[in-house]
């Protein structure tokens, strides 16, 4: 039986409000549960992934950011152009006066472009990032 261990973690008081509001329309009994079954829902992503990393595919990253964080865009346009011949194309949009979107479409070997997506979502700044990969499709019928 594995060991209990009890961590804290920093949150912003309105991003954990949020997070209150959906355990609690989820039924969640507390907190803890809630960032258990996050948890578990990474670890099965990873699995999946871990099983498609050879394989050719296409696919989004989708950023949200504050463009007025310091050094970001540099950070940002710096992966994007170590992974050119990964990138087809990034569309830009500014939501708002301080936020922005940009979609990447990547396409390569399902491991270079998580490769791609985790060091571009793991710069500081960015509140939001997904990579979504999808088949080609020539398997399909």
């Amino acid at each position: 039986m594995s060991k209990l261990i009890r961590f804290g973690v920093s949150v912003d008081d309105d991003l954990l409000k949020k997070f209150d509001e959906i355990i609690k329309n989820k039924k969640y009994e507390n907190r803890s549960e809630a960032i258990r079954d996050l948890i578990r829902n990474l670890i099965v992503e990873e699995e999946w992934a871990k099983k498609s990393l050879n394989n050719d595919s296409i696919g989004t990253i989708n950023l949200v950011y504050d463009h007025h964080k310091r050094d970001l865009l540099n950070k940002l346009n710096h992966i994007q152009h170590d992974y050119n011949e990964y990138i087809v194309s990034d569309t830009h949009v500014h939501l708002d006066h301080d936020n922005c979107l940009d979609v990447i479409i990547v396409r390569g070997k399902t491991n270079k472009l998580k490769e791609i997506a985790d060091k571009l979502i793991s710069l500081k700044g960015i509140k939001f990032g997904k990579l979504s990969i999808a088949t080609k499709g020539k398997n399909l019928k």
